[in-house]
């Protein structure tokens, strides 16, 4: 099995990051609008995600297959390769932004079940849903929240 590695990511990675996070919208959130260009996508990560986030990215062998992007106690971004699912990438950039936390918040799509079931197993809880007017998107969401258990 191929290993991956994590590291912080370098403005270098914003190019690729941004190409991975297209291609995983539009591979597992088919019923996502496309609303940017891959320009307009480039543009978001250099304006607001890389300057005001902590982002981690897992690579093999000088391929990208995973990042995550977090601020304060938002996780705003978690994608990883659909080739690379089930291998431990989420888990191991989850752990890598959650290092240094003691809460955690995210959104993602009600109908993003894949993402529901792996938050949940790694102690999200559900905080609220929404109809989705909210966001870009106009898509009902949901809130979730993990809190480091302070008793270990």
């Amino acid at each position: 099995m191929t290993r991956f590695t994590l590291r912080r990511a370098f403005l270098s990675d914003m190019p690729i990051v941004a190409r991975l996070n297209r291609h995983v919208r539009r591979t597992c959130l088919p019923y996502l609008p496309d609303l940017h260009t891959p320009d307009e996508d480039l543009a978001f990560f250099q304006e607001h995600v890389f300057p005001t986030s902590e982002v981690w990215i897992a690579e093999t062998e000088g391929q990208l297959v995973g990042f995550a992007g977090a601020r304060l106690d938002w996780l705003d971004h978690l994608y990883v390769d659909p080739a690379w699912h089930s291998r431990g990438v989420g888990h191991a950039l989850l752990s890598a932004v959650r290092k240094e936390r003691s809460e955690l918040n995210l959104w993602t799509f009600q109908d993003n079940a894949q993402a529901r079931r792996f938050y949940e197993r790694q102690g999200f809880r559900l905080i609220a849903t929404t109809d989705g007017s909210g966001n870009e998107e106009r898509m009902p969401d949901v809130h979730y929240r993990w809190v480091r258990d302070q008793s270990t």
